[in-house]
Order: C-alpha cells, then sequence, then structure tokens
C-alpha cells in the first residue's frame, strides 16, 4: 500500500495506544501463572497477535474482550503445529525461552524479516541450562529440558534475550543466575520486564547495573494487569508537535520505565516547547537545533530523530546506533538513504551518523516494510509534503491506527490516491 502525504497543519489531541512491549510480556507472565489473570488495556496490533497465537497453540487459553482480556495459565501442553511467530522479535525470542518448559518438540518459525534477525546468543545461554535447541532455515527447534544453573550472554546484542530467560528462570529445576559478558544496552526494557515480573509475584535479585540477575525457583501468580500507554509509539505525534501549531499525547505515564520517554529530553534539547499535566504531554515549536545523543537505550527512536535532524537548524550526531542495523530492517542504511532522497546530507559510520540539517523535499520512501520507518518519514512528510509511503501498511506491526491518527488532527493523508 502506498500513502501519499501533503504538507499539513497539524493541530490537536491524540491518545497514545497502548504498550506493545507491556502488552507481550504481561501475556507471558499471565501464560506462566496458574489461574485466571486480566490484562487490561492491552494492544492489539500484528506482534501481539502473534503472541496471541502461539501462545493458544500452547495450551494456554485466552478469552478477547473489549479492553480487556483473560487469560488461563499455568498449564503447558506440546503444540500440535509448527509456532509461527511472524515477525515479531519479542514473540520469538521470549516463545524459544518459554518451550524450553514444554515436555517434547517445539518448531518456532520466523517471518520474512525476522529470520534475519540473531538469536544464537540466547541458544547458546539456553544450552549452558541444559535446554536442547538448534536453530534451522528460518526456524528454532526446542526440546525443553530447562535444569537451570549459571549461563552467560552478551548484553550488548538484544535486551531480549535476557528477558526471555527472565520470564523462564522462575520456573527452572534449580533456579537460574544469568551473567552479562559485556555491559547491557535497551537497560529500560530490562527493568520493564522485571517490572512485569514484580506484577506476578516473582522476585528477582539483580546487580546495580543489571550486569547479573539471580532468580531462585517459585511460582508465577495471576494478576490483573493494566497496560499503559506506549512512548515509543507517541513519539512520533510528540516530534509531530514540536513541528506544528501543537500536539497533545494522552494516556503516558509520566513516571514510566519505558526507555522511549527521553524523546521528551531530546525534544526539549531541539528547542520545542513542551508542557505537561496528568498523563498528557503538549508539544509545539517553531524551529529545532540540531542535537547530539547517544541513542543506545533508546535505540528505536534513531529514525525519528534523525527526521527531526534534517529539519533542524545545523549538524546533528547521532550516535550508539550499530544495533539499529539488525531490526525490522538496516535502519541505519534506510534513514541515510531516505533523507539523501530527501536532499540532505548524510554521512555514516558504523555507530554513529551526522546529519546536515536543510530543507527536505518530498520524495518516494521505501519503508522497507519497517514500521518505524514509515512512521518517522510519515511524520516528515506531513512537515515538507509531496511524500509517498512505500508499503505504509507495515505500520500494523505495532500502531495499525497510526495513519487514520495522522488525519484525525489534519494529516493530508491519502491512501493509493484515494
Amino acid at each position: 500500500m502506498r500513502i501519499f502525504i501533503e504538507k499539513s497543519r497539524i493541530r490537536g489531541a491524540i491518545a497514545a495506544p497502548s504498550s506493545k512491549s507491556y502488552t507481550i510480556r504481561g501475556l507471558i507472565c499471565a501464560a506462566l501463572a496458574e489461574g485466571e489473570s486480566r490484562l487490561i488495556s492491552p494492544l492489539s496490533s500484528d506482534d501481539t497477535e502473534a503472541a496471541l497465537k502461539v501462545l493458544g497453540q500452547i495450551g494456554v487459553g485466552l478469552k478477547k474482550g473489549a479492553g480487556c482480556w483473560q487469560v488461563s495459565g499455568g498449564h503447558l501442553k506440546p503444540p500440535a503445529e509448527d509456532l509461527f511467530c511472524r515477525d515479531s522479535a519479542a514473540t520469538m525470542r521470549f516463545m524459544t525461552a518459554i518451550c524450553s518448559l514444554i515436555p517434547g518438540s517445539c518448531r518456532l518459525v520466523a517471518g520474512e524479516s525476522l529470520s534475519r534477525r540473531p538469536l544464537e546468543p540466547l541458544l547458546q545461554a539456553l544450552r549452558q541450562l541444559g535446554v536442547k535447541c538448534h536453530a534451522e532455515v528460518k526456524s528454532v527447534v526446542v526440546d525443553g529440558g530447562l535444569r537451570g544453573g549459571t549461563t552467560e550472554i552478551p548484553g550488548d546484542i538484544s535486551s531480549q534475550f535476557i528477558s526471555a530467560l527472565l520470564l523462564v528462570a522462575p520456573l527452572a529445576e534449580e533456579g537460574i543466575t544469568i551473567r552479562l559478558t559485556t555491559p547491557p544496552e535497551s537497560k529500560p526494557y530490562l527493568e520493564m520486564t522485571l517490572n512485569c515480573l514484580a506484577q506476578f509475584g516473582i522476585t528477582v535479585k539483580t546487580a546495580a547495573d543489571l550486569t547479573e540477575f539471580v532468580v531462585p525457583r517459585q511460582q508465577y501468580r495471576p494478576a490483573n494487569y493494566t497496560i499503559e500507554g506506549d512512548w515509543s509509539s507517541a513519539s512520533y505525534f510528540l516530534a509531530l508537535g514540536a513541528l506544528s501549531d501543537g500536539v497533545t499525547v494522552t494516556n503516558l505515564k509520566q513516571k514510566s520505565l519505558q526507555g522511549d520517554k527521553i524523546m521528551l529530553n531530546l525534544l526539549g534539547d531541539m528547542g520545542a516547547h513542551i508542557s505537561s499535566s496528568g498523563d498528557a504531554v503538549s508539544l509545539s515549536g517553531t524551529g529545532l537545533k540540531a542535537i547530539t545523543a547517544d541513542l543506545s537505550d533508546c535505540i528505536d527512536l534513531l529514525p525519528t530523530v534523525a527526521t527531526l535532524a534534517a529539519l533542524a537548524e545545523g549538524t546533528s550526531h547521532l550516535s550508539g546506533i550499530e544495533r539499529a542495523r539488525a531490526k525490522e530492517s538496516n535502519r541505519v542504511t534506510a534513514v541515510k538513504e531516505g533523507l539523501e532522497k530527501m536532499g540532505i546530507r548524510v554521512t555514516e559510520e558504523r555507530n554513529r551518523l551526522t546529519i546536515f540539517g536543510g530543507r527536505p523535499k518530498g520524495a518516494l520512501i521505501d519503508s522497507r516494510n519497517d514500521h518505524r520507518i514509515a512512521m518517522a518519514f510519515g511524520i516528515l512528510g506531513a512537515a515538507v509534503g509531496d511524500t509517498i509511503i512505500e508499503g505504509a501498511e507495515c505500520v500494523a506491526k505495532t500502531y495499525p491506527q497510526f495513519w487514520e491518527t495522522l488525519k484525525s488532527i489534519g494529516g493530508e493523508v491519502k491512501s493509493n490516491g484515494q
């Protein structure tokens, strides 16, 4: 699907969708708790639907109501067929660990984009804990046998590997100690996992720098778990507010653990006007200035900050970006090539982008089937006009209503010319 975007006069208020990360974590914890749990205000998207489907295949009871999902957990069984995780990395990685708790063999299958992303460090860590598992073409086979003990894993490839181990650790025969061989990146996502575990009755002893986790054997308890708004999804409209007459985003927890809440700091550093009240944040701006920022702990913000830098006065330096090369697309390359098509000069290093602010012009942007590329360039398109986003339907991965939401606050958006 192509989305056509003209220069738009943006003003209004929107509600942030619920957090994808918390929804999937809540689903997994509820699936491991014996009894009935309720997820309140969950996100419905491609990624969360992938998690729902595979959990149902391993014996988890699921009832979807308006604004509430009931989960009956604690009794996992071998699936009758392959577990297709679509392109949801969290689902694939968390479920790889969960399958180590199930007697018999489980095969997890990745979608085309996900099959190119790393998984082997997690498999190596699981093998250290007694699990029989191996990778095949676009799939992984897990034969159970989570004994427990001590395992080591790098902290700078994906926080999801560590979260996956934390989720199964309480149910290991011997408990689990996880030691990181390199300092962790995306620490906020680890803190989100620990927070979710605590809501379901799990205690984890952690090192102050999050390089070691000790999890004794214990049982999950059912819970009523409320999903907060998603700062990652909100970041696009917060950015758009800084480029417009003003946007207010509601359903945002001010004391959230989500790392992408730092978007407010970044926008403030770029000169945006910010005000907050309760669960609402309002942004406006009359001109942005360049920024120097390390995005190691908020790597998903790279496309959005980069598109803002294209409009900012001066030269921006964005570092800590290497892991963005192994997302749904190579986001470093996608950002560079997209901005260059719009007339912005960009220089690329292994772990840094330098963006020379200017006056971007509209262009045809290939989303590369990456939701964050599509949304970030959609925001830039609304600011400059004459922009086409190819493969725009990919936003359904985390924010199915994105284009409709953009329209609701003045976005001049058409689908396939209609």
